[in-house]
């Protein structure tokens, strides 16, 4: 309790965090809980503790919205990511106190990892209608034809967080994710979720349509086990299966049954956020279209043109 609440006798009103799934906030559909503790024990709140419900109802959310979010235009999808910086820029005073307490930093350090994640996701946004032009394009070929490839985004995309960057880390694994028309479910780091629970809010006050990216906290690894094996996941980032070799390599074998697409960058658990992130997390999960078109007969001058 505040100095300020014990003077005036008031009770604080306590934030309740929730899930984010389908642009709405619904309770875990355990009704479980699990507590949330900063880098010296002290409580900060009760987290939602999702279960396997939970996270197939993600998976029908971030369906249902992908034809439309990749069915839209480029620049359009980056208008809509640069949104959601400008309402970051606006809580950034929240997202300080999560981060420093999540991790354990000073107020200082932790204002330098919001303002760098705000300038990541300001980077994705501006990647949208340009990482065509550099992975797709005309290829040349012997014969009377157009070649012509273009990226098209892969689907549902799993996507576990890393557990000890809480928003730096999940912002890089996330916004290359649907910067490129995917859609996402996110399993929010396991001890330091409430950075990407309070995304959530920020999502859904933003343009972007709800189902986009959904939002899990809890036990990673009862999460993301039904996320592999789940027929309509796409693909799945494993950044968050962290040092747990016995974890990432039962995801990788049971996310092998349909074919998913895994990222399983090494090593996991090492990788320097603040480092520019590079296309690769963009191009990880697109898709290559080839699409061959006749030009014509060729006339005696060798064109038909």
């Amino acid at each position: 309790m505040s100095e300020k609440a014990e003077k005036t006798g008031r009770l604080p009103v306590f934030k309740t965090y929730k899930l984010y799934v389908g642009g709405k906030f619904p309770r875990s559909e355990s009704g479980r809980v699990y507590e949330v503790t900063d880098s010296k024990g002290k409580w900060l709140a009760n987290a939602p503790l999702s279960s396997r419900k939970d996270a197939r109802d993600a998976v029908v959310a971030a369906r249902k919205a992908f034809g439309a979010w990749s069915g839209a235009t480029a620049y359009n999808r980056g208008q809509i990511l640069y949104r959601v910086a400008e309402m970051l820029e606006g809580r950034t005073s929240q997202f300080v106190q999560e981060v420093a307490e999540a991790e354990g930093l000073s107020k200082s350090k932790a204002a330098d990892q919001v303002e760098a994640t705000i300038d990541r996701w300001v980077w994705y946004a501006g990647w949208t209608d340009k990482i065509a032009q550099v992975v797709g394009g005309g290829n040349p070929v012997a014969g009377p034809y157009f070649n012509l490839s273009s990226p098209e985004p892969t689907g549902v995309v799993a996507v576990l967080a890393p557990q000890k960057s809480s928003f730096l880390g999940l912002v890089s694994v996330l916004a290359p994710v649907i910067a490129t028309g995917n859609t996402a479910i996110v399993i929010a780091s396991e001890r330091s979720p409430l950075p990407a629970l309070s995304l959530g809010e920020v999502l859904a006050t933003s343009d972007l349509p709800g189902g986009v990216v959904n939002v899990l906290s809890g036990r990673t690894a009862e999460i993301a086990a039904p996320l592999a094996a789940h027929q309509d996941v796409n693909a799945i980032d494993l950044a968050g299966a962290g040092t747990d070799d016995g974890l990432a390599k039962e995801l990788e074998i049971a996310a092998a049954d349909n074919l998913k697409r895994v990222l399983r960058p090494q090593p996991v658990d090492n990788v320097d956020w603040s480092a520019t992130p590079g296309i690769d997390r963009m191009t990880a999960f697109l898709e290559t279209k080839t699409v061959w078109h006749p030009t014509g007969a060729l006339g005696a001058s060798g064109s038909s043109y």
